[in-house]
């Protein structure tokens, strides 16, 4: 029979086979990836084509934070914040940042807009609600930064119509040399409704971690939560967000360390053959009556 000939990718596939690899890469590791898919390619105009489109999706879906080159803090990466193709808005500093994707660092800084910012009304709200959320971040991730965005009804002047403001929190942890990374990234979408004084907040969590110490290991968790408070003053109000915020984060977290640390007396047992070689069900729920391998092979039946 004769062999089929292979053939050869055209650049379209080869660059969406590059992309594939760029926007699947783990927490903290596209530039390795990058590194290596560029000599892969061996062409450099079609690296840059892929890098150029895979880059800035990454940049937004991981959230990453970049420090402003006058180190007045860190912007945040995300959708909720892009005014321009590489323009995203710090709320805190009040300051537009100019981003290099491929390189991922702040090239340049400069003051935002009156368009560009809420209205002193939406302002009192979203500030109120950055400060407490300031306070929880110190708390709970020592490496984690976090904004709070107007996502509509920034030109709001007072009460009287519903508006809604953005929480976004992102925590990384990059340790290639212990051969591990992650991130944590959660999204609070908060709805101020006026007409009947309430404010329903909607949170998308998202934990990504890679263990790759002699093997390939990596974690992708997302949850999904929803709950509500009553509509007061800007700082009772964040103070109540923040609670709840805190809350449903504190109880993921906990259900995800509960889920792992039984996952030797569950999944991994699960992944086992049911019967060894011997036929013989080995005796999970007694597992502490065997101190050395002969009385391993008694209970088996090995080597009678």
């Amino acid at each position: 029979m004769a062999d089929v000939e292979e053939s050869e990718l055209n650049e379209t596939q080869k660059k969406d086979i590059a992309k594939w690899f760029l926007l699947n890469s783990p927490p903290g590791e596209i530039q390795y990836v990058a590194k290596d898919v560029k000599a892969i390619l061996d062409d450099d105009e079609l690296y840059e084509e892929a890098a150029s489109e895979s880059f800035p999706v990454y940049n937004k879906s991981h959230m990453i934070s970049l420090e402003l080159p006058d180190r007045t803090g860190d912007v945040i990466i995300t959708s909720f914040g892009e005014l321009g193709k590489n323009e995203f808005l710090d709320p805190r500093t009040a300051q537009v940042a100019i981003i290099d994707h491929v390189k991922q660092v702040c090239t340049e800084v400069r003051p935002a807009m009156d368009e560009e910012l809420p209205s002193p009304y939406i302002e009192e709200y979203r500030c109120a609600l950055d400060a407490e959320i300031l306070k929880y971040i110190s708390e709970a991730y020592p490496k984690g930064v976090c904004s709070v965005y107007c996502g509509s009804g920034k030109d709001l002047e007072g009460p009287g119509s519903d508006f809604e403001l953005v929480v976004v929190i992102s925590a990384a942890r990059h340790s290639p040399q212990n051969f591990c990374n992650g991130s944590w990234r959660s999204v609070w979408n908060i709805e101020f409704k006026d007409d009947i004084q309430l404010v329903e907040l909607s949170g998308k969590l998202q934990v990504g971690a890679h263990y790759f110490e002699e093997g390939n290991v990596q974690l992708d968790a997302k949850h999904e939560c929803q709950d509500s408070t009553i509509a007061q003053c800007a700082e009772d109000c964040a103070i109540s967000l923040a609670s709840i915020i805190r809350h449903h984060e504190t109880e993921y977290l906990a259900s995800l360390e509960a889920s792992y640390s039984n996952l030797p007396d569950t999944t991994f047992k699960d992944l086992r053959r049911k019967l060894p070689v011997t036929r013989t069900l080995f005796p999970w729920h007694n597992t502490m009556q065997f101190s050395l391998t002969r009385d391993i092979s008694k209970e088996l039946g090995i080597g009678k």
